[in-house]
């Protein structure tokens, strides 16, 4: 089940964020959980890197002029004169250069096909919706639901940037959405005197039991008390057979699953 944002949590992340940008995203969610950022921890990173890259969400345009880029074949502005300025960031993740406009523009026409040609038209990727979709294109585009299901924020980080220029202030926003729809989710608020909320990194006895009651599930894994991969994995399947939201965080509604075996 998607995740739902509201313009009240986007203003929580950012209370400087500007109100074309919050129904932006508010009025096309949709398309974020189309595009396969479809669990609570996806999503926290997701717009934890959108924060920062639309400097707070305040701008679909980054600040630069762009003349940095002139010439940058990596980027595909090496043939005609004047890319750097005209291909410069746009969206909500600063989609940048002529060779990411043109991949932008093919494969949001693939989730609408009467998008504009953004490599023809630069400016159209500050609008929205397309300054939203550009930055769900991308992340789909070079599979960042990969590092941020390991809740790997450097690796997101890389990923979003090529290095981690801004990382304490990607992180500041993480722990921010974190607080916003893990939190929120019901899976993830255990009640007092309940198991405790248990995800991948987690150890100790708490993670010993959980790792018992899986064995007892029939699920292949050693009761170590670290909560790694292995478990993670088998979490997953657990929650799959038991038609549970597969993300690999044991909430009340995975502890309850368990203990009914």
């Amino acid at each position: 089940m998607a995740v739902s944002i509201a313009g009240s949590q986007i203003r929580k992340m950012s209370p400087t964020a500007k109100a074309a940008i919050i129904k932006g995203i508010v009025d096309n969610q949709k398309a974020i959980a189309n595009g396969g950022i479809d669990t609570p921890l996806r999503l926290a990173h997701f717009m934890a890197q959108l924060a920062h890259e639309s400097a707070h969400f305040r701008v679909t345009r980054e600040f630069a002029s762009g003349a940095a880029y002139e010439g940058r074949k990596s980027l595909g502005n090496h043939l005609h004169k004047g890319d750097g300025v005209r291909y410069r960031g746009r969206g909500l993740i600063q989609t940048t250069g002529r060779a990411n406009y043109r991949e932008a523009t093919a494969d949001i026409k693939r989730m609408i096909p009467g998008a504009p040609d953004f490599e023809k038209n630069p400016v159209e990727l500050e609008k929205f919706p397309w300054a939203l979709l550009a930055g769900i294109s991308y992340w789909r585009r070079r599979n960042i639901n990969s590092a941020a299901d390991r809740d790997d924020v450097v690796r997101v980080t890389k990923l979003i940037n090529g290095g981690t220029n801004g990382l304490e202030d990607r992180k500041r926003y993480l722990r921010i959405a974190k607080a916003i729809w893990l939190t929120d989710d019901k899976d993830k608020q255990a009640p007092a005197g309940s198991h405790p909320v248990l995800r991948r990194g987690a150890e100790g006895p708490d993670v010993v039991e959980l790792q018992n009651e899986l064995i007892e599930a029939g699920l292949k894994v050693f009761a170590d008390g670290d909560f790694g991969e292995n478990t993670e994995d088998a979490v997953k399947e657990f929650q799959k057979a038991h038609g549970l939201t597969s993300d690999g965080v044991v909430g009340p509604a995975t502890w309850g699953a368990l203990g009914s075996h």
